[in-house]
């Protein structure tokens, strides 16, 4: 297993589920999912094996190794299986903010996304929060996928802004949702 410099604590755990350095492992399973949920990443073209590969061999390995890393990414395990993948992203440790990045499993959403998201909310509070004392957490999200807001604003997190018409999608101007969460123990 990997392990982040800027962690103490790898592995994080609620019941079933857990979130583990990102593994390599994984890689071609998280390419299928980015690939069948491109429409709402902020990624303009499907990843190759190659590209995918070189990702996992040049830019991963160099997270692991400095203590301030602009990202920490995760596997979302249930059962040491992979059914999702995300973390914290833009990490701005100066400010102490960041970004939450959360893909599952695509054949699994239509019957756990609300669970798997609000475990995965749990989890990578914890890295947050507890671990990395960040003041501030939050999401960015096209607004498409209307079942997530419920779950955010659920989970404590508040509606901080409504970019209207920001991202240009399918021919029509789109808004850009964004909820945070203060660290309410710093």
């Amino acid at each position: 297993m990997n392990y982040y410099k800027a962690l103490n604590n790898q592995i994080h755990t609620i019941g079933n589920y857990s979130i583990v350095p990102i593994r390599y492992q994984d890689r071609f399973e998280i390419l299928k999912w980015r690939n069948e949920q491109i429409y709402h990443l902020r990624q303009k073209e499907f990843l190759t094996k190659d590209c995918q590969e070189k990702y996992f061999t040049e830019v991963i390995p160099n997270l692991f190794k400095t203590e301030y890393p602009d990202q920490l990414l995760f596997s979302f395990l249930k059962n040491n299986c992979c059914i999702g993948y995300g973390g914290l992203v833009k990490i701005n440790w100066l400010d102490k903010n960041a970004e939450i990045s959360f893909l599952m499993n695509t054949e699994l959403e239509k019957f756990y996304f609300e669970k798997y998201w609000t475990v995965f909310l749990e989890l990578i509070q914890q890295i947050a929060f507890e671990e990395i004392f960040l003041h501030k957490i939050y999401t960015y999200a096209y607004d498409l996928r209307t079942q997530l807001y419920p779950i955010l604003l659920k989970a404590n997190y508040s509606e901080e802004a409504r970019l209207k018409e920001h991202c240009f999608f399918e021919n029509k101007y789109i808004d850009v949702l964004i909820h945070s969460k203060i660290n309410d123990k710093i």
